[in-house]
Formats: C-alpha cells, structure tokens, sequence
C-alpha cells in the first residue's frame, strides 16, 4: 500500500511538472544589420588597388557562423546606401547597366530578410533603382517614399496610403512561432540633396508622423511579438525643415511606443544606446556605421507562458568583422565579375607630373582641389567655381592615372550644376564654408581649424566639428579668409583671378555640384540666403551624366595634366595662422603625413 501511494504521488509530480514546462517556452532570436555598405562588397578596394579590411565577404564569414547556430532564428537586414561607393556598384550601375545588378546580386547571394533603401541608392536615378527593386529578392522597404500621385488620405483601402512600386512599408517574419514586423523608412531631406529628375513620381514623409501611423496599422492588423525599426537616418540633427528631420531616429524611438529595436545608419557612425519612449518603455537603437567595418546585431529572448509573450530580453552589440577570414566560396561567386571591374579600373586615363593630396586641402590652397576647380571651369566656362573636399586623406600619386584614380578624384555621381548668383551671394556663400571650417582665433595659440576630437571616428566629420564635404572653397576670384574675424566678416573678396574688379551686385556664372546646387549643406540657402524654392530658377547649365565622367574626359583630353595649386585665397594673418595650421594638421594627420608648405 505504501509503495502504491508513494508511485501514485510521483507520477502526480511528474505530470505537474510536465504541464508547467509545455506551458512555458522561450525563443532565442539574433538580428545582424549591415549599413552603409557603399559598393563594399569584396575584400579589394578597387580604387586603390589593395586588400581591404571588413566587407560583406569577411562578414559573411561570421553571419554564417552565426547561421550554423541559430539557423532560420537570424534575421539578416541591411539598411541601404548599397547602390554608390567602390567602383564596383558604378561599373554595375553605369558601365554595364543591362547586366544583373551587382548589389542586388549581392544581396540575393547572402539571403538577406530585409532590406531599406538609402539616400545615395536613390541618387543612380530611376533607370538604376527601380532595375535594383525589381532584382532584389528579399523585401524592400520604404514605408515613408510614398507614391506622389497617390490620394493624400489619411487611409487608403484601410491603410496608410501606397508606397512606391515595388517597395513595402514593412515585412512579416514568422520564426519558431514569433511574429515580428519591420518597418523602413528613409530620411526625408532627399530633396534637399538630388534633383526632382532622380526622385520624380516620389514624396518623402517626414518620418515621426509615419512611424506613428505605420506601428498603429501593424499593431491592429498583424499584432506581432517584435515590432523593429530598419531606418536609413542618422541618431539625430542634421537638416530640419519643413520635410521634417534628416537624421530622426532618436526622435521616433522617444515619441512612437511600440518599437522594440531600431536598427539604423546614415550617419556613418557606431551607436548602441537605450532610448525611453513616451510610455517608459526602453527601446534599443543601434547603428554599425559604414564600410561593414562593423555588423550590429541584436540578441533577443522570448518567454511564453500559456502561449502569451510574457517577457522580453533583448542585447544590442557591435561586432568588428574587419579581420574575419573571407568568405572564399562567395569571392568565388562572384570572380567572373571581379576580374571585369579590376580590367576596367586599370584602364589609363592620363598623366600626372605632380602627386596631389586631400588633407592639403583643408589647409589652404590645394592642387587636389584646384585641378577639379579648374576642370569645372573649362568643361563650363562658368566665372567661379565651387568645390569641397570629398575624402579626408587620399592621394593620387604621380605618373600614369588609371580609372581607379577617378574615382579618388571625385568620389560620387553628382552632377554639374551652373547657376546664376549675385557678388554678394558668392561671398555669403563663402562665409557660411569657412564658418564650419575655421575657427576665430583670439590669440596664436587658438586652432585655425574648427576641430572637435569627439568626431575623429565619424567618417563624415574626421575630427573636424562640421562635414568637411561642405567645406566649399572657390576659384575664378582672389579673396583673403581673416581668421581673427567673427563669423560672417572672415571673407574679403580682392578681385577676379583675371585681374577684372569684382562687384557684389553683379550676377556671375557659379559652376558646382548637383548636390550643392540642389541646396545641400545649406551654403546656397542658409548660406547666400537664396530661397529653396528658387534654386531651380538658376539654373543655366547641367549635366547629363555624372561629374567624374566629364573629369575624365577632360584628363584623357590634356593627356599629361601638372596639377598645381592656384594660389588665389589665402588664411590671414600669416603669422598667427600658419603655426596653427601646422599644429591642426599635426593632430589631424599625424607626423609621418604633415608636409612643410
């Protein structure tokens, strides 16, 4: 009888503790984001004609060691700027556009879930990315590039009006019995940076406003587990007008609940912080930078209890995959395609008596600058100039210039923009530049240059306080920048560089970017003060292919090119700012890169 009682209370236990472990379960889930690839597809930089470090070949490398443990519990994203960069995506893009796209192909081979699109996939134009969209197989997501001719209610079939064709507002991923949604969106200053022609049939909503109505429509209609966010904007800042903000990712994780994880880039830097959002709640926003240097991914563990999601963990780090070994079954792949772009980067364009040197450009005069400036004039006869440094430490060296120097020489596909603009405007222009580039010194032992030490890890800014692709320098006229100046008053124009008086209220012919021309980085608008909506109206001359097709044009023209620095503005006064600038430059480059000038 005992025995029997003893048998009976176990298998009562053991049937207990069955039932409360069938009525709990949890599910182990990993995220990895790419961002800001730019054409880093293999581990060769075609431009300079080495290996390279990092690369979705070497990421590969550890997405699929990370495969072989979670198998279909990884979610592969990536969150575009994909379609410009190494020379690889222009040969695709532009040289053999008929072929597969190589990005697409790409994408395709590493069996990405997801995928957004990226203010420079837009920049190809209509001809480039809508072939891309069609080709990728994973979705594209856009939930904000809206269908411009689409009714503008507030609800369409009883959802927030149409996307662009081809693109999702977001995806459904079903993994071990999870349900999770992501949502794209793209920041909405494209405006502001390409022309209509590149964006035509699109609209760009601001993006708060759209996460709101997106996570609402998705909660109602899909009711998922895990709600993400896969963004093409930046932490925070940058331009904000009436499209709303450039880089909005801290605000839509602050004032829309409902997100558990954003995922992001755009602005070329590592973030990996907690946000509270209104309800309280923490969301994890996490950003790798750019050049898959890095990967971010996130760990996530769910509980169930009685088949109800009852907690959440969730784990953001940034993993280095610069040194992983390369994927050599995925180079393999693709070899047919490398060994075309190497013969087509090794083509010989001309010759340089001289090397040239970006960093010299931040200093003053520059030959590197100086030849684009002067190839701007001739291949447009404008009257001035406009021109900023595109890299922050490149160098084409002396004798034979290939294809692959073009692309140091200029590094994107804009466009030539000639405008229209008064005297007074050029130099307002000027003022906004070196008021982003150089300090006032009140003493000689101040910098000359506006440094900030936090941004020597942002590849946009490279120690400097503000971008240094809107450091716009101009040739055509002599001018003096006054470093002991306040803002606004460091400018004083001298005269034209053919020896002809300058005069404010007369109207001259400006050759710059489309970028420029199209009101990026401010310095036509906030600048020169010229209204957004009337940069269009000046415009006497562009482009119908890309800036360094004409560049090289020009380059295979001359033949043999002696690059030299015009020596038509200066820093004053010399002897405060000449040992500032070597100091600057010191702690910007280094000692082994500093040249005595």
């Amino acid at each position: 009888m005992k025995i029997f009682l003893l048998t009976t209370l176990a298998l009562c236990l053991t049937q207990t503790m069955t039932a409360a472990d069938s009525a709990t379960k949890t599910v182990r889930l990993k995220v990895i984001e790419t961002s800001d690839v730019h054409g880093h597809f293999f581990p060769w930089d075609f431009m300079e004609g080495k290996p390279i470090k990092g690369t979705l070949a070497r990421a590969n490398t550890y997405i699929n060691r990370q495969r072989q443990e979670f198998g279909k519990r990884l979610l592969l994203i990536d969150n575009g700027d994909i379609l410009q960069g190494q020379p690889c995506i222009y040969w695709s893009n532009y040289v053999m556009p008929d072929d597969p796209n190589l990005a697409a192909q790409v994408v395709n081979y590493m069996k990405y879930d997801a995928e957004t699109v990226g203010n420079h996939d837009i920049e190809p134009g209509h001809a480039v990315y809508d072939k891309w969209i069609r080709e990728v197989r994973c979705p594209l997501l856009g939930a904000n590039i809206v269908e411009k001719e689409q009714p503008k209610a507030e609800e369409l079939n009883g959802r927030p009006y149409a996307v662009y064709k081809g693109l999702q507002p977001y995806s459904v991923h079903h993994i071990e019995g999870v349900k999770i949604v992501v949502i794209g969106m793209l920041t909405p200053s494209i405006p502001n940076w390409l022309t209509e022609s590149t964006w035509k049939g699109m609209e760009f909503e601001e993006m708060v406003g759209c996460a709101k109505k997106w996570v609402k429509y998705v909660k109602e209609y899909e009711q998922p587990d895990l709600i993400f966010g896969l963004f093409h904007s930046g932490l925070n800042g940058g331009i904000v007008d009436e499209r709303g903000e450039e880089n909005a990712t801290e605000a839509v994780a602050r004032e829309v609940p409902g997100f558990d994880i954003i995922f992001f880039g755009h602005d070329h830097q590592v973030h990996n912080k907690w946000v509270k959002n209104k309800e309280g709640k923490d969301v994890l926003i996490i950003d790798p930078s750019c050049y898959v240097k890095n990967v971010a991914e996130a760990q996530i563990e769910l509980t169930y209890t009685n088949g109800n999601l009852t907690k959440k963990d969730i784990k953001g780090e940034i993993v280095n995959v610069q040194d992983e070994a390369v994927d050599e079954q995925m180079v393999s792949h693709f070899q047919p395609q490398i060994d075309k772009i190497k013969k087509y980067v090794e083509r010989r364009i001309g010759r340089f008596e001289h090397p040239i040197y970006t960093r010299e450009s931040f200093l003053g005069n520059s030959a590197f600058t100086d030849l684009i400036h002067n190839l701007q004039m001739q291949i447009t006869e404008a009257d001035i100039s406009f021109n900023a440094p595109l890299s922050f430490n490149t160098v084409i060296e002396a004798g034979d210039v290939t294809q692959a120097d073009m692309f140091k020489l200029y590094r994107f596909e804009n466009l030539l923009f000639m405008l229209n603009m008064t005297g007074e405007e050029v130099r307002k222009h000027l003022e906004f530049s070196y008021d982003m580039w150089t300090n006032t010194m009140k003493s000689p032992d101040d910098h000359a240059l506006r440094l900030n030490d936090a941004s020597t890890e942002d590849q946009q800014r490279a120690g400097f306080q503000y971008y240094t692709f809107n450091f716009d320098s101009a040739c055509g006229i002599d001018y003096e920048v006054d470093l002991t100046k306040p803002d606004g008053q460091k400018v004083k124009i001298l005269r034209m560089s053919n020896g002809e008086p300058f005069d404010e209220k007369k109207w001259y012919r400006v050759v710059m970017n489309s970028y420029r021309a199209n009101g990026g980085g401010e310095l036509l608008t906030q600048g020169a003060g010229i209204p957004k909506d009337s940069l269009e109206g000046r415009v006497i001359y562009n482009s119908l292919r890309d800036q360094r097709h004409y560049l090289t044009q020009e380059i295979e023209r001359m033949g043999t090119v002696d690059p030299k620095p015009n020596h038509n503005w200066r820093f004053v006064p010399e002897e405060w700012v000449k040992p500032a600038l070597k100091r600057d430059s010191l702690q910007l480059f280094g000692a082994s890169q500093v040249k005595s000038k």
